[in-house]
């Protein structure tokens, strides 16, 4: 689940990993067309979307991963067919996995609450005040919910997402 503004790194690596895994990944977002990819504050590429929220049945995915950036996880917490969409997976107990600025559309769910997680420390505090106990761990998994700081966590973070999904299987 991704709008423009994502951290680049932060969705392409996972993808990647997942692909050769042998996953099929979709890019939903919240319009149709092309989503901007941000290498920091530098634009990066752009990716083609496969299917918006309103098309997308949450039924269909075994797993949700949200990448970070700014405006990505601000933009999908302020929409709620995107909230919507992400709390179907944490209720049905599929493996939800967000890293850096991700975590804050749990932010905007009850995901969090009663969880461990961790996340960028800049949104330390909403993830505590979310109802999470925050860890400064570059994975942080609790039940279902995956969570990482930063891009330099996501080989340990794709290690978790990809383990939570062999467990669903």
């Amino acid at each position: 689940l991704v709008a423009s503004g994502f951290e680049q790194v932060e969705m392409t690596k996972p993808r990647k990993a997942l692909k050769e895994a042998g996953a099929e990944v979709t890019i939903v977002s919240t319009k149709a067309g092309q989503i901007q990819g941000m290498n920091h504050a530098d634009k990066g590429d752009k990716f083609d979307v496969d299917l918006t929220l309103d098309e997308a049945r949450p039924g269909n995915f075994d797993a949700l991963m949200i990448p970070g950036g700014l405006m990505n996880p601000d933009e999908l917490r302020s929409t709620p067919a995107a909230t919507e969409f992400a709390r179907h997976f944490f209720d049905a107990g599929k493996p939800v996995a967000a890293i850096c600025h991700g975590p804050w559309v749990l932010c905007s769910t009850p995901a969090l609450r009663g969880k461990k997680a961790t996340s960028f420390f800049a949104i330390k505090d909403d993830v505590v005040n979310a109802g999470a106990t925050y860890v400064d761990a570059e994975v942080v998994r609790d039940g279902n919910i995956i969570t990482s700081r930063k891009p330099d966590d996501l080989p340990a973070f794709m290690v978790e997402l990809m383990k939570a999904i062999r467990e669903r299987k």
